[in-house]
Parts: C-alpha cells; sequence; structure tokens
C-alpha cells in the first residue's frame, strides 16, 4: 500500500488482485468504514460480494452516520457529518455510487451541484443575549499576541512531545477568551481536557480552511440527514453486488493465532439468537474490524423522559470487543485509554422537531434566512456564546428527512458543558426532559420568558440523546494506544474506522479518516496497486501558511506584531529591511499578497 498525490492514478482501475477470487471478508460493524470497506473490495478489489459479509450487532446498518423517524419518538439525528473540499478519499469513494436523487449521476456529482446551486455559508456563527447580540466582526479570531504564541509553539511541536498531554498543557485563558478557540471548540467539541496531539493535527490538517472558519462556508452538507444521503446509496450499491448483511449478530471476540512473525485471525466469537456461535477462519478470509465506537451506548429521552447516563466505562459491544482482542497482543491497542472516562467523554445532544409555526420565525430572525426555503439555512451551528451549557444548534437544510411534513423544521441542538445547570431550565442538560432542553433553547432564540412553557407544552417535540463516548477518540493518548490499519505482521485482519491509526496521521471525528482506514485497510490486505491519496498538504504550503498567519492577525502587518527578536527594532525599521532583503523575489510578493507588509 502506498500513497499517491496529483490525478494520474485517480481514475485508474487497477488490476485484479491475486487471488482475490480464493478469498473472502468478514466485516465486523455496519458503519461508514465497513462498508466504504466492502466498496472497496468490489470495486477496486474486485471481489465477489456475494463472499463479504457485514456483522451488525443492531437492526440498521450506517453506524454514527444515523437519521431515522422513530414510530414513537420521532426524528432523531444524534449528530452531523461536516465535509470539504479536500476529503479526498470520500470522494474517492462517493464517485462511484450512483446517486438516488438523480438519475445517471454519483452521489459526489450530486454533492457538488448541490454545493454549487447552493452553497453553504452562515450570516450569523455566535449569538449572545437571547439573540439580541452577536459578534460584530466574526471574521476576527481576536487571538493576543501571547495567544498566538502559544498556538504556534503547538503547531510546531513534534508528535512525541505531545504524547498523553492535554490542551490545557498549552493555554491559559487569553487563549480560552478569543473568538477563534469558540469557534474551534464549538465547532469541533474539543474541551481543554482532551488531546493537544489531536488539536495539532486539526490546526495542521485544517490551516487551509482558515479563510471560511468564522462564517462556515468552507464546510460542505449533505442534501438529506447524512442516513438518507450518504449510507442509503452505498447500501443500494453493495446490495446490487450481492454483499450479504447479516443483523442481529454480536462479535465478542477474534480469536488470533500469533507467533513472532505472523498474526492470523483464525476465528470469529459471536452471539446470534441468544446463542454463540464461532467461525472458523483460513488466512483467505479477511477480517475487517470497527473497534471502538463514538455512539455505542447511546441512550434516548423524549419530551417527558430524561436519557439515563451510564458512567461504567467500556461497556457496549465495541469496547468489550476491542478489549478482548487487545488482551492477546500489545500491538492491538489499549482500549481503557478512551473508554474509562465517560465522565470525560461525553456530551448531549437533541432532535428538536418543530409543531409550531411561532419557533421557525425566531429561527429566522436569528440566522436571517427563512427554513422553509429548501436552502441552506444556519450554514452549520450557531452558539448560543453566554449558554451555560454552551449551546449550539444547527438547522439544514429543509426537509432533513424525506418523510417530513412541509410545516415541520427538524434541528439539531448539543450542549457541551452537560453538568452546569442552565439559564432558563435551572437543571444540568444530562438532567432534563425533551420539554426542558426546547425550554432552554427557546430562551436563547429569544422567546418572551411569559410564553416559553406554554411554546414548549405544544410547539415541538424533543429527542434528548447523551453518548458515553463521543469524544472518547480525543483522549490525550500517543502512538501506539489505537491499532495500526493493519498491524505488524498481520496477514488476514484489519482494523479500521476512528480509533485505528492511519500511516498519514490524519485526524479522527470525520467520516474521511473513516473512509481512509477502509481504503488503506483493504489495498494493505489485497495487495491492490493503485495509489491512495494522501492527506491534502496545506500544512507545507506557503501560501497557506502565510494566509493563516494574516487572518490569525485579525489584518494587522507583520511589523505592527510584538515578534520575538533578539533585537528591538521600529515597525517602520523592520518593514523598509524586509523589503531591502526580499526585493526583486517572490517572497516580498508572497508578503505583500497575504496582507502582512
Amino acid at each position: 500500500m502506498y500513497y499517491s498525490r496529483g490525478n494520474y492514478e485517480a481514475f485508474v482501475r487497477p488490476e485484479k488482485p491475486a487471488n482475490v477470487d480464493k478469498k473472502s471478508a468478514y466485516l465486523i460493524g455496519s458503519g461508514l468504514a465497513s462498508l466504504a470497506a466492502a466498496v472497496f473490495l468490489v470495486r477496486d478489489g474486485q471481489m465477489d460480494g456475494s463472499k463479504i459479509h457485514i456483522l451488525e450487532e443492531l437492526k440498521i446498518a450506517g453506524g454514527a452516520c444515523d437519521g431515522i423517524k422513530d414510530p414513537q419518538k420521532g426524528f432523531i439525528i444524534r449528530g452531523g457529518r461536516e465535509t470539504e473540499e479536500h476529503y479526498e478519499c470520500l470522494w474517492e469513494l462517493l464517485k462511484s455510487i450512483p446517486s438516488l436523487e438523480q438519475e445517471g449521476i454519483s452521489v459526489l456529482e450530486e454533492f457538488y451541484r448541490l454545493d454549487k446551486h447552493d452553497h453553504n455559508y452562515s450570516l450569523i456563527r455566535v449569538s449572545e443575549n437571547r439573540g439580541h447580540e452577536a459578534i460584530k466582526d466574526k471574521t476576527k479570531f481576536n487571538l493576543s499576541d501571547k495567544a498566538s504564541m502559544q498556538m504556534s509553539k503547538l503547531y510546531l511541536s513534534s508528535e512525541d512531545e505531545l504524547y498523553d498531554k492535554t490542551i490545557d498543557d498549552f493555554f491559559d485563558e487569553e487563549f480560552y477568551s478569543s473568538n477563534f478557540w469558540l469557534y474551534f471548540q464549538t465547532m469541533l467539541a474539543f474541551q481543554k481536557w482532551h488531546s493537544a496531539l489531536e488539536m495539532k493535527r486539526y490546526l495542521q490538517r485544517f490551516i487551509h480552511t482558515l479563510k471560511g472558519f468564522a462564517d462556515m462556508s468552507v464546510v460542505k452538507f449533505t442534501r438529506y440527514n447524512q442516513y438518507e444521503s450518504l449510507i442509503q446509496p452505498i447500501l443500494k450499491y453493495l446490495e446490487s453486488h450481492n454483499v450479504d448483511f447479516q443483523y442481529d449478530v454480536k462479535v465478542t471476540n477474534v480469536i488470533f493465532d500469533i507467533t513472532e512473525k505472523k498474526k492470523v485471525a483464525k476465528q470469529l466469537v459471536c452471539i446470534r439468537d441468544g446463542k454463540e456461535e464461532k467461525i472458523n477462519l483460513s488466512e483467505d478470509d479477511l477480517v475487517f474490524i470497527t473497534n471502538g465506537s463514538c455512539t455505542e451506548s447511546s441512550t434516548l429521552g423524549d419530551d417527558d423522559k430524561v436519557p439515563e447516563l451510564d458512567l461504567k466505562p467500556a461497556h457496549g459491544g465495541c469496547w468489550e470487543l476491542w478489549n478482548n482482542i487487545a488482551k492477546q497482543d500489545s500491538a492491538f491497542g489499549k482500549p481503557e485509554k478512551f473508554c474509562t472516562d465517560v465522565k470525560a467523554s461525553h456530551w448531549e445532544s437533541a432532535t428538536v422537531t418543530t409543531l409550531d409555526a411561532r419557533i421557525p420565525k425566531y429561527i429566522e430572525k436569528l440566522c436571517g434566512r427563512d427554513p422553509y426555503s429548501g436552502k441552506v439555512v444556519t450554514g452549520g451551528i450557531i452558539t448560543f456564546r453566554d449558554s451555560n451549557w454552551l449551546m449550539s444548534f444547527s438547522v439544514h437544510r429543509q426537509p432533513h428527512f424525506k418523510s417530513q411534513p412541509k410545516d415541520q423544521i427538524v434541528a439539531w441542538v448539543y450542549g457541551l458543558n452537560c453538568y452546569d445547570e442552565g439559564n432558563f431550565v435551572k437543571k444540568p442538560m444530562n438532567k432534563c426532559t425533551g420539554r426542558e432542553i426546547v425550554q432552554e433553547f427557546l430562551y436563547h432564540l429569544g422567546v418572551p420568558e411569559d410564553e416559553i412553557i406554554e411554546m414548549s407544552d405544544t410547539g415541538a417535540h424533543c429527542v434528548p440523546c447523551i453518548m458515553p463516548y463521543i469524544t472518547s477518540f480525543f483522549m490525550p493518548r500517543k502512538i501506539g494506544d489505537r491499532p495500526k490499519v493493519v498491524p505488524d505482521g498481520s496477514v488476514n485482519c484489519a482494523f479500521i474506522g476512528q480509533f485505528s491509526e492511519s500511516q498519514q496521521l490524519d485526524i479522527v471525528f470525520t467520516i474521511e479518516y473513516s473512509v481512509r482506514t477502509a481504503m488503506e485497510a483493504v489495498y494493505t490486505l489485497l495487495d491492490i496497486d493503485r495509489g491512495i491519496p494522501e492527506v491534502f498538504g496545506s500544512t507545507y504550503d506557503i501560501r497557506y501558511l502565510l494566509d493563516a498567519t494574516s487572518r490569525c492577525l485579525d489584518g494587522k502587518k507583520l511589523t505592527e506584531v510584538k515578534l520575538p527578536l533578539k533585537e528591538k527594532v521600529e515597525a517602520e525599521i523592520l518593514e523598509k529591511k524586509l523589503k531591502q532583503k526580499f526585493e526583486g523575489t517572490v517572497v516580498l510578493e508572497l508578503l505583500k499578497k497575504y496582507n502582512l507588509i
């Protein structure tokens, strides 16, 4: 397996791998990583689809990429997925998946045309004072010189210097009070106690997006919820190739034969219909394991019920599976680094479906767009900066579900500070019913306080969801805590998804990472002779670095910043020296182009 850049290999159909007709595949879990792996086995590995078996514990595929209408509770979305132009592996996958909406085009083309005709961006990113105030100049990051230096230090640190360190080890309140941290934290769900290593990777991976970071213009969303827009077309593709889906099958262990030179998966241990079942494997039976899940053991409430939060660590099928596998060899990672501190890894989201026409009017007033237009509404999340829960919400293109009534709006709400008392509802978010979450939401939207209770009683349905492990992959870690996609010596087994370690050191909590690990796993185990797209290298491109520097300075020139120089130099003298030194070179052109002098 190797990486490529450019389009030399991007359109090439690889040769059929040797001996692929003798092989079969077992994929544990049916989240996006598994579904993508199945597509790559069929498309690039040219494996007979009937030899691909997907074993899923639940009754439905899709994993964290969900979106359903529950007969009792109503519409449910536990979270949303953001994409950007340089999700190279995701786009590589979707170019081969036929659209279910428009005949004759791919999901990628559908995605592309949607964004061209209805480009995403927000008119307001942060609200305060119950919808009456917003950040006046949202493009400013408000980073002090000290905060900028702290961020630069993290950005330039080597990976091994960041092992097991937290974000709080690098920053103080001067950074945390900046708009940059507010945007970064609420958009990506980072907390101060999360991994400094992962934050560094995010900064480097998305350095090219700072131009649209504040108004979300770099982010692209699907037409409908992620299940109907992404998962269903992939399922249709796989079903058309006779891929075997087996639901209500819980895999509890993968038994390995491990020697000094080889690791061979020899047996799957499953629970089917309440009985233990064992599937014997040969070296020609490939196994793809989704170890760990951010939505494992999620619990739902409703208008009158509080979802239960179980603080017991490492519970749930995929965590138990990983624990059982990890006991067999250190190369299989350390699940305890991610799943033993539920208090630090959970937060709560809620799906709010409006029934009262008054509520969408408050949404329209705040975000500046008609929620019923069928086009971009909030353009991403809007954060209530003064919310004790640090509540954010988003309303995507409506209808968000194909079966959604035209007079209803589906909004997604989440709070990072679940243990703090609300501003209107004097309870922690994780102790609230759906109706109480709606009340807090209406309060921050600016609904008059004397109307909130009545409007929440009849004007909306709310399904709250607590996810114990939603940010578990952000927990402080080091290399080796997650298994390599294909561990050293592994003959027929790979780990895929957020809790495996890609050689490209890409970031987690993205659908791109799920697809990348799937591609790496399939291409390695089948020895497919075609390059995998490398991670977009904006962090090594001087143009993006200069542009990001300019934006983080909020338009100030380099000469206006207190630079850590040995000698004190006046601004005018420094600019004169820079111009003299770089006169006639591309360096001076770049400094001028990106507004640094």
